[in-house]
């Protein structure tokens, strides 16, 4: 009592971007592993199944995950999805110290004016609406505008997997993480309906015995297991402090302009609220891509370690290292 439920949504949503941030790092260091010992993940390799690292890094994110689910009960996605910029600065910091992904001086500027960016929308955040049943959710799933959003959001998939994905998928870090994100969307409303589902449910107004629930659920799982394979795919060509920014702009992105046509989350609030947050995010956003940009601007690093870079040129030339690097690495010290 006394603790509004935002402020419960804001704390878990804290905890989960801390985990999540952690786990970039660990996933990482076992797709390392793996890969000295057998296919790399983004060649289509299964082997980071085998590295303990990596299932630490699973296990993680899960945590994460699962404080970031019940975020999502108590608050709407609009405050929670921003809060994932903690993750980029927790991964940003440990992959400096651990992955020897050097962070620059803009690169803190980025990481602050992350911070800044989520703290205005912490404090113009709407409030959580209320819904009754998971019937209520259905009909707002079952407009025709979320209809036109989600159908447009299967076509760009597709299109990434089957045509984008063969030719550019090592090369372009947009492909891999544009189907996370698009994927990301959708599974971040599934898992809304499904949690406040669970909440009635507890509550004493079981939400079981409809359809519509397993539906969300089903849709939640297809769409988890789509962002893990391709996410995984991504950390192992491109470098993780490149990956956490780019994937929360496009996931975070996505998730508030799915949340807000289906939960109508906007809806109450006055124009200057709305400014307010949009501000907010843009700063989150700016915050992003100075990290994104002080990366670009690196200069390679010393003979005998491993990278990968986003341009064609160099990450075929990188490529046909990797091998021969992976023994001499730093990065495959614990």
């Amino acid at each position: 009592m006394g603790v509004s439920e935002n402020s419960i949504g804001l704390i878990l949503a804290m905890a989960s971007s801390a985990f999540i941030g952690s786990s970039f790092i660990l996933k990482k260091k076992g797709l390392k592993r793996a890969a000295a010992a057998g296919t790399r993940a983004g060649v289509g390799g299964y082997t980071y199944l085998l590295e303990p690292l990596w299932w630490a890094g699973m296990i993680t994110m899960i945590v994460g995950e699962v404080a970031n689910f019940i975020a999502y009960v108590y608050a709407p996605a609009v405050l929670v999805t921003p809060l994932g910029a903690l993750s980029i600065i927790v991964s940003a910091v440990l992959a400096h110290f651990l992955l020897k992904e050097r962070l620059q001086k803009m690169g803190i500027v980025g990481c602050v004016t992350c911070i800044v960016g989520s703290v205005v929308i912490v404090i113009h955040a709407p409030q959580e609406h209320t819904l009754s049943s998971v019937l209520e959710i259905w009909t707002l799933a079952t407009q025709p505008a979320f209809l036109i959003y989600v159908a447009a959001t299967l076509s760009l998939v597709l299109a990434l997997v089957l045509h984008f994905e063969p030719r550019y998928g090592l090369t372009n870090i947009l492909v891999y993480l544009g189907i996370c994100s698009l994927m990301g969307s959708l599974t971040v409303v599934s898992i809304k309906a499904i949690g406040i589902a669970i909440k009635l449910t507890l509550e004493g107004v079981s939400q079981i015995a409809y359809p519509q629930t397993w539906f969300f659920l089903t849709v939640a799982v297809i769409c988890v297991v789509t962002q893990l394979n391709y996410l995984n795919k991504a950390l192992d060509t491109f470098s993780a402090t490149i990956v956490a920014p780019v994937y929360y702009v496009m996931f975070t992105t996505l998730t508030i302009i799915a949340s807000v046509i289906m939960f109508k989350d906007w809806s109450g609030q006055d124009a200057s609220s709305i400014a307010s947050e949009i501000c907010g995010f843009i700063t989150v956003l700016s915050g992003t891509i100075i990290l994104h940009a002080t990366r670009d601007q690196e200069p390679p690093p010393p003979q005998g370690t491993v990278t990968w870079y986003i341009s064609g040129d160099s990450m075929k030339a990188s490529q046909d290292e990797d091998l021969i690097a992976l023994h001499d690495s730093d990065f495959l010290e614990p």
